[in-house]
């Protein structure tokens, strides 16, 4: 009985978890810098990422196969957060940012053949569809910037062509101390980006500790722990619905935390969008099934 209701609270609390990922990058973000932001929080998670993979001996990636994992990391975090978590600093909401991020499977799509994947009629409209929902989110975002739509764009390729790189070079790497690679070789970037961009200052020092504190250990520990756990129980498929939920709960957070409206049009877009996402995750019975690696970047 106590495992059933570990397992139904399981799956809320991981969403909620994730979503928050957006919230808290909002208010970081509002106290420092994007730059100093990602610094702090990948300085501060990769070392405990690092000890949590070598205290359950996960195996390290080495040679050739270490720097695929770390191309593969600084496109997935570097290139993905720092163009996110600047989005932000340009209005751009969380909900928004959640329903691009979800279109991580269209870019995929178009390369499936790299990675060895096939994609059905049936996903490349529930792609379509899935884009119609971004875009009507999108024109509800009166005070976002071209700018700001253009990080949004660059922060999904740098997620899309960095699991693409993973999937296609290091299929098989621990997702345990992978994690802890990209997110170790992305921190003295991150640094000397934010030295060199002037990004080194913090203004509001107490909300800063909070939301770096959220980060580090309720999305990058907890959310990635609780995410290990469910695809060690569970197919990758059935996690990955879970995403679907994220854009949603995002949105409620935002309107609830840090006064983002929730506008009909964007919720429309949010609706839409989700649609899109679950049409895109359903594959016929035709279609041919290979194993594949689960390549997750740290929250």
């Amino acid at each position: 009985m106590r495992d059933r209701i570990a397992t139904a609270a399981m799956q809320p609390l991981f969403v909620v978890l994730w979503s928050s990922a957006f919230i808290a990058g909002i208010i970081g973000v509002g106290a420092a810098p994007p730059l100093m932001v990602l610094f702090a929080r990948f300085a501060i998670a990769g070392l405990l990422l690092a000890l949590y993979a070598r205290a359950v001996g996960a195996r390290w990636p080495q040679g050739a196969e270490l720097r695929h994992v770390v191309v593969a990391g600084l496109l997935m975090q570097i290139v993905q957060f720092g163009a996110f978590y600047t989005a932000m600093s340009h209005h751009v909401s969380g909900a928004v940012i959640a329903l691009v991020q979800g279109l991580n499977p269209v870019v995929i799509a178009l390369f499936a053949g790299f990675i060895g994947e096939t994609v059905t009629v049936r996903q490349w409209f529930g792609f379509g569809i899935g884009g119609v929902g971004v875009g009507l989110a999108v024109l509800d975002q009166s005070a976002m910037s071209m700018v700001g739509l253009l990080l949004c764009v660059v922060g999904l390729l740098g997620l899309s062509i960095g699991t693409i790189y993973q999937k296609r070079f290091v299929p098989q790497v621990d997702p345990r101390a992978a994690t802890a690679v990209h997110v170790m070789a992305s921190a003295p970037i991150a640094g000397v980006s934010a030295w060199a961009g002037g990004q080194l200052h913090i203004w509001d020092m107490g909300r800063f500790a909070q939301s770096l504190v959220w980060m580090v250990f309720m999305n990058s520990m907890v959310a990635f722990l609780l995410l290990n756990h469910m695809l060690r129980r569970w197919d990758a498929t059935r996690v990955g619905r879970l995403f679907f939920a994220t854009p949603v709960v995002t949105a409620i957070l935002a309107w609830l935390l840090v006064d983002q409206p929730l506008r009909p049009l964007t919720i429309a877009g949010l609706a839409v969008g989700v649609i899109g996402m679950v049409l895109a995750s359903r594959r016929s019975v035709a279609a041919v099934r290979q194993p594949r690696a689960v390549a997750v970047g740290v929250r």
